[in-house]
């Protein structure tokens, strides 16, 4: 009875987002091609990108539409194993690319790479993307990477070198990755600053991936098409790119795994068990790969219902009345069961997690543990001095009421999440709002827009995060008082808490210059578990990055360190068999 009731609940849900998926690929450029065509390639991004430079975002979204045609000069495979890309070679000590005293590395760079508009790459474009992403008007997401750059210089046209301001173990940082694409000195040279959001580039970009941007539609579709001037053009095996956002998670697996309108979706947030009722449609895959993504819950450090004088909330001017309180922070992370998110709405792609730092192994810290305890929960509440006395069910201390909003983006795993936390937290007397917020602009790096992760203007909020390099250092500066998100850096830190602890900072700044590797591993732990001891952060679900695949698609290689996009000039559609 309860997988009929499923199945028709499923037909009845997706029908509109898939009709109007077939009606976009049908209308969209002119195309009305078939699905079967070994050319076209159709992907979906349910979580619509709306910006396609990765340096002013922050959602893996954008970045995943970014890498079709933006390049870093390196990136690591699923191995972990650094890979060139930009670059003729990885920098080694062997080589002479690393500085036997940490302060520099140096970089070679392919010789015959243009960029999609026929200009060549060189050097100096590392150089520009540098003074780009550290120009504190521009305001870049990607700051943290290069806050241990002291120059970067070009040495000739080819050759670039990276000095360091002390000692840097985490040399790979700038430049790696999806977070680390190099952008065009000609075309961004004139939004260098404060207009850095108006360039054009922006949504049309100018790279030297393998496919160029022909068509955008901010929250929409991109449309791409081969880069004539890309190195490895004749290699290219599709004609056009269509990768259409919007919709749910569950209507991009069914439209691969199912009905096979297309051809990949990323990001299928969706339960286990509807996942396998798509996959018997027989046309596609769920690919599922566990990395360094931990969905969690972050508390906010200040009140989010009061205005300064400039009417913004959620600023260190007002601290929040009950969630600074550790006590309070032990309790609620009492309240979440772990084990039913997992269980239930994960399956095989979800474990529950104690850590905030999930990978690489030598880095994950086997000291800490989760429990769920409600009448625990409830007990420390009332030692904190939060108890019932006006007899409404909330609990209130001081003439303030425990209310809260919890607040995340629009899936169906995250608001099931959500209910299942609410029941928690109102079962030890805290009155629990929800919240969801389109992943457009929950994610989007508007800061204009008090709906963002980075504003979060509410008590908790629930997102998925992950070091995105081997090297968790950035990861890990999430955390620290100066990477706060507030009006005086345009709300672009990534520490949307707002917490500050002079300690975690302190073990921070020490691994920053400690190049022997097993004390650079225990100065991590000793992080990660100063977060966990005091519930600064509620770790909930280790989460795979699932992503459909259809048959017919060959050369997808996801790695834990890059978007699956990153090898993209590699993948082949085979012609349909009937």
């Amino acid at each position: 009875m309860a997988l009929n009731f499923m199945s028709f609940s499923l037909r009845r849900l997706l029908l509109p987002s898939v009709l109007g998926l077939s009606l976009l690929w049908g209308c969209t450029g002119g195309n009305s091609r078939s699905n079967s065509d070994p050319s076209v390639l159709r992907m979906l991004s349910w979580q619509a990108p709306t910006i396609l430079n990765p340096h002013l975002s922050v959602g893996f979204k954008d970045w995943e539409a970014s890498r079709i045609t933006l390049e870093p000069l390196a990136t690591y495979n699923s191995a972990g194993e650094m890979v060139p890309l930009l670059a003729a070679e990885v920098p080694s000590l062997e080589n002479g690319g690393l500085a036997a005293d940490g302060k520099s590395v140096t970089w070679k760079l392919k010789s015959d790479v243009k960029w999609s508009d026929g200009e060549p790459f060189t050097a100096d474009d590392v150089v520009f993307t540098y003074e780009y992403l550290s120009n504190p008007q521009v305001g870049a997401t990607s700051l943290g990477l290069y806050e241990a750059v002291d120059r970067v210089e070009a040495l000739d046209e080819t050759t670039v070198q990276v000095s360091f301001k002390q000692p840097n173990p985490a040399w790979s940082l700038p430049f790696v990755g999806a977070s680390g694409v190099i952008l065009p000195k000609h075309v961004f040279e004139d939004y260098n600053g404060a207009n850095a959001r108006e360039a054009a580039a922006n949504l049309i970009p100018v790279g030297t991936g393998p496919y160029r941007v022909v068509e955008f539609k901010p929250g929409d579709v991109v449309v791409y098409e081969p880069n004539s001037h890309y190195r490895e053009v004749e290699t290219l095996s599709f004609q056009r790119i269509e990768l259409k956002g919007g919709g749910d998670a569950t209507s991009a697996a069914r439209a691969v795994l199912q009905t096979g309108d297309a051809d990949f979706a990323d990001n299928l947030q969706v339960e286990p068990q509807v996942l396998a009722q798509l996959e018997a449609g027989g046309k596609g895959q769920s690919i599922a790969s566990f990395g360094p993504l931990g969905e969690r819950i972050e508390f906010n450090y200040t009140d989010p219902n009061r205005e300064n004088a400039n009417g913004d909330r959620s600023t260190l001017e007002f601290p929040h009345p009950f969630l600074t309180d550790k006590t309070v922070r032990q309790a609620f992370n009492l309240a979440i069961d772990r084990e039913a998110i997992a269980t239930q709405l994960y399956g095989k792609a979800g474990n529950p997690i104690s850590n905030f730092l999930l990978a690489p192994p030598q880095y994950v810290s086997q000291n800490t543990s989760y429990e769920f305890n409600l009448e625990k929960a409830a007990q420390l509440l009332d030692e904190a001095g939060w108890k019932d006395s006006n007899g409404d069910g909330i609990r209130d201390k001081d003439g303030i009421e425990m209310q809260i909003v919890f607040q995340t983006s629009v899936t169906p795993v995250r608001q099931k999440t959500q209910e299942i936390v609410k029941q928690g937290l109102s079962s030890i007397g805290v009155e629990v709002e929800l919240k969801s917020i389109d992943a457009s602009i929950f994610f989007s790096g508007d800061p204009s827009n008090v709906d963002t992760a980075g504003r979060f203007v509410a008590d908790l909020q629930m997102l998925t995060t992950g070091n995105s390099n081997p090297d968790p250092a950035i990861y890990m500066k999430t955390y620290t008082c100066g990477e706060i998100s507030s009006p005086e850096n345009n709300w672009s830190g990534q520490n949307f808490s707002r917490y500050c602890n002079p300690d975690y900072d302190t073990l921070w700044n020490q691994a920053q210059t400690e190049l022997d590797p097993e004390k650079r591993q225990a100065l991590f732990v000793q992080m990660n578990d100063l977060l966990i001891r005091d519930s600064v952060v509620m770790p909930i679900v280790h989460r795979a990055d699932v992503v459909g695949v259809s048959l017919q698609l060959e050369g997808i290689d996801p790695t834990p360190w890059d978007r699956s996009t990153w090898n993209i000039a590699e993948w082949r559609k085979l012609e349909a068999i009937d």
